[in-house]
């Protein structure tokens, strides 16, 4: 399939994952040393060819993947107009959020595949946002499938309510509250599902994954996708990571101990991490 660049979309305003990081500093340097006589040429052309493969990657992986549908489109159109800076100075939603925050077009893609591969029907999400991945796994369930979505705030799952009224979003349930308290209801009701994704509050990782392994959530052959866990390259570069970057890191480490579990960690936009019970 040939793909023109003129129709590649556009970068994301603000790079949120590792790769998108390190096309917007080899931008800025370019940007910097075009035109240097104190540089060679073979040099520049050099860093201008890797650049190109650093910035023209994810753009090409989204022209090439299935396009999503027009309530997707529609819901991340809405998610991208919200003045979220606002929402949080006037006290409507408790943390500072922002657009970037939305799985996205590609992940939403995989997540629906996930859907469709593995024959999941019940599904549970740990961190709703605007409702973007959760719609996006919807879209992929039977007719008799059902969709659980956890949110601790009230704003973002109400936008959500909003967004997701009518077709696919008919098959989701949002509960509002925190997520172990509901997770450890859902577990004492007897529930399990086929597929678990978890992107919410980092430092929680660790205790979603072990509520979940400890308390029967997830069937057997079942999958736990968990966002983020590259956090913009933090868990690996050698400065001192933020405090979401530490949690990230531990979180990986205890995964990659837990003789429970086998995973591996996609580079997928900012890092998602497939875990599956042995």
């Amino acid at each position: 399939m040939s793909v023109s660049h003129n129709s590649l979309p556009q970068a994301s305003i603000r790079p949120v994952a590792p790769l998108g990081i390190v096309a917007a500093e080899l931008t800025e340097l370019l940007a910097m040393i075009e035109g240097s006589a104190a540089l060679e040429p073979g040099l520049v052309a050099r860093l201008r060819r890797i650049q190109q493969l650093a910035s023209g990657l994810d753009p090409y992986i989204a022209a090439c993947t299935t396009p999503e549908s027009q309530a997707l489109a529609a819901l991340a159109e809405r998610t991208r107009a919200e003045p979220w800076p606002d929402r949080f100075a006037t006290g409507h939603t408790a943390v500072a959020l922002e657009a970037e925050m939305r799985s996205g077009h590609v992940e939403g893609q995989f997540l629906k595949t996930l859907v469709r591969a593995t024959g999941a029907k019940h599904i549970l999400e740990i961190g709703l946002f605007t409702g973007y991945s959760a719609l996006a796994m919807a879209e992929a369930l039977p007719a008799d499938g059902r969709l659980v979505a956890l949110e601790l705030d009230p704003f973002v799952a109400n936008f959500a309510r909003e967004s997701l009224v009518g077709a696919s979003g008919d098959r989701i349930t949002i509960e509002v509250g925190p997520a172990l308290h509901a997770m450890q209801r859902l577990a004492g009701h007897g529930e399990s599902f086929d597929l678990i994704f978890i992107d919410a509050d980092k430092a929680g990782y660790a205790d979603y994954v072990a509520t979940i392994l400890d308390h029967g959530l997830l069937r057997t052959g079942g999958l736990i996708c968990v966002d983020n866990t590259l956090m913009q390259g933090q868990p690996y570069l050698p400065e001192e990571p933020s405090a979401t970057g530490r949690a990230i890191a531990d979180f990986n480490r205890r995964i990659a101990d837990d003789p429970r579990v086998e995973q591996v960690i996609l580079p997928l936009r900012d890092g998602l991490t497939l875990i599956h019970r042995v």
